[in-house]
């Protein structure tokens, strides 16, 4: 067999293996997202077709004060949560690195477990513990503020309280991603810079931070990303309010697209929405490559 006739067969297997992903890539990802772009400059409801109105729903939606406060709220989260649960998780992660067997097993599941939770339970769970009456959680808050608060009524309260259950619930995930990045050091470093005389704070920053920065700029970027695209926590514990103080984009893209039938403008928010998102995870993730290579 010739090398261009071996060659074509190679190709070939190789296609009819790729085949089955780029079908379903192309059915689920490819032509919704070309439908949405399609969409967005159209006043088309949800289902059906719509007249082609050009710049026009983008041009609305740059005059929507909801949708301002949306955005202000999303980027609100975000600093609520994004850096604290990187530093809650690093913090575990070192915590639990230092121990061995079975209990390092058991506190890593333990700490892992509320993620596999749904978020509907997650948000059950939560809604009883600070529930105005007889929310367990209630007297700490009450110690603090001296008085029962409705975390979830209140406006102050209902953003760092979501970013709590947010932290609480997804937290797992990262922890298990520091873990493996720790796990990968070398213990000989450790063991050099301690015959150094370095103290176990600087065995962190000079051995610790530098090797385990690729991963927690993953952990950040990733985490960026997700909040970014809150909504199943905010619908289920506060619906939006209160006074709209934690409405968010996706609940007004859903508010217009389901209870309104407005899928021309729904898909011009999501496509905003998706360009803000990797503007801004491009620019964190280009920030913290430079502050890596520092």
């Amino acid at each position: 067999m010739s090398h261009s006739n071996r060659r074509n067969r190679e190709l070939r297997a190789a296609a009819l293996l790729v085949a089955p992903f780029v079908f379903v890539f192309a059915v689920f990802f490819l032509y919704p997202t070309y439908k949405v772009v399609a969409l967005s400059f159209t006043d088309a409801p949800l289902i059906g077709e719509g007249t082609w109105i050009g710049l026009d729903n983008y041009a609305k939606l740059l005059g929507d004060r909801l949708f301002y406060t949306s955005l202000w709220n999303n980027f609100y989260f975000v600093l609520l949560t994004v850096i604290p649960t990187t530093v809650i998780a690093l913090m575990i992660a070192l915590s639990v690195s230092k121990l061995k067997g079975r209990m390092q097993a058991l506190v890593l599941t333990l700490f892992f477990l509320p993620y596999v939770l749904p978020v509907s339970v997650v948000t059950m769970i939560w809604a009883w513990m600070l529930d105005f009456q007889f929310g367990i959680l209630q007297p700490l808050i009450a110690a603090v503020t001296g008085k029962a608060v409705p975390v979830f009524k209140n406006p102050h309260w209902v953003m760092p309280m979501i970013a709590v259950v947010t932290v609480w619930w997804t937290n797992g995930f990262n922890v298990l991603l520091l873990i493996a990045g720790l796990r990968n050091i070398p213990e000989d470093l450790y063991e050099a810079a301690a015959l150094d005389g370095a103290t176990p704070w600087q065995r962190f920053w000079r051995v610790t931070w530098p090797l385990l920065w690729p991963i927690i700029s993953l952990v950040l970027t990733l985490q960026l990303i997700l909040q970014l695209k809150l909504f199943d926590q905010v619908y289920l514990l506060s619906n939006g309010g209160p006074f709209n103080q934690s409405y968010v984009v996706l609940m007004q893209m859903y508010r217009e697209a389901f209870q309104l039938n407005h899928g021309g403008y729904a898909s011009a928010i999501a496509m905003v929405l998706f360009l803000v998102i990797v503007i801004v995870s491009v620019l964190q993730f280009q920030l913290l490559r430079i502050g890596g290579r520092k």
